[in-house]
């Protein structure tokens, strides 16, 4: 039964029929609405006033916008001694949009301690339409030629919407992040959405956002709305990238 609190959302709504992001629920924080669709228009549309979907297989999608937001500045990733320590030894090599598939896949298996995974079938579906349509992108982490590492998530403008990372080797999802915010501080990005925060994230230099000052952010970052096309896919030593 729908519950007569929230905003349901139809497939034929347009992507822009989302409620003000200020009337999300404080429990569950930042539940906001359900229903619709995930087509590119929506997606995009969403995710430029501060809305993700984020739900489990056999749930309708739901809309989230929490408060406060976990963020990163770019230029505000923290490389403690010991990962600088040991990417210095070298191993890792970094590409980008090279493995898109594979990394969403991994991003996707069960982990220890969870019970399933959000990223479903139809959410590969619709994020893969966005690779393929320049918008979603991926940063892959390889040692010894194997896949060990990884992010995929949203480039709008000069915001970067992380979606999810997976590592199969200590740090490689450290090393992720590294590359993925070295490239956003050489291309003027200013802003690395991580979405909800948590003790990795925190530790790694993200910090916690009002929703009201993160949505100004996201005015002025993700306009004009553009895609970014420059992601370099040859790949490269991860140390290269050490501040």
């Amino acid at each position: 039964m729908k519950s007569p609190n929230i905003t349901w959302l139809s497939s034929d709504d347009p992507p822009n029929a989302f409620p003000d992001i200020e009337s999300a629920f404080d429990v569950p924080d930042g539940l906001l609405a359900a229903g619709g669709d995930l087509s590119p228009e929506r997606l995009l549309y969403a995710y430029r006033h501060g809305i993700f979907p984020w739900y489990d297989d056999g749930q309708p999608i739901l809309w989230w916008s929490p408060d406060p937001r976990c963020v990163l500045q770019p230029h505000e990733f923290h490389v403690s001694r010991r990962l600088r320590r040991s990417l210095s030894r070298g191993g890792f090599e970094v590409s980008f949009n090279r493995a898109f598939s594979d990394v969403i896949a991994a991003c996707a298996e069960d982990r220890s301690g969870q019970q399933g995974t959000w990223i479903t079938d139809d959410m590969t579906d619709a994020y893969t339409r966005l690779h393929q349509q320049g918008w979603a992108h991926s940063i892959e982490i390889w040692h010894e030629c194997r896949l060990v590492g990884g992010l995929y998530g949203l480039a709008i403008g000069r915001a970067f919407f992380g979606e999810s990372m997976f590592s199969r080797r200590t740090n490689a999802s450290k090393a992720a992040m590294l590359t993925l915010c070295r490239q956003m501080v050489d291309n003027d990005f200013e802003i690395l959405d991580c979405q909800v925060e948590s003790p990795h994230l925190i530790s790694l230099g993200a910090s916690l956002m009002p929703r009201n000052k993160f949505a100004a952010v996201l005015r002025r970052a993700c306009q004009p709305g553009s895609k970014f096309r420059e992601w370099a896919a040859e790949r490269r030593p991860v140390h290269d990238y050490l501040p």
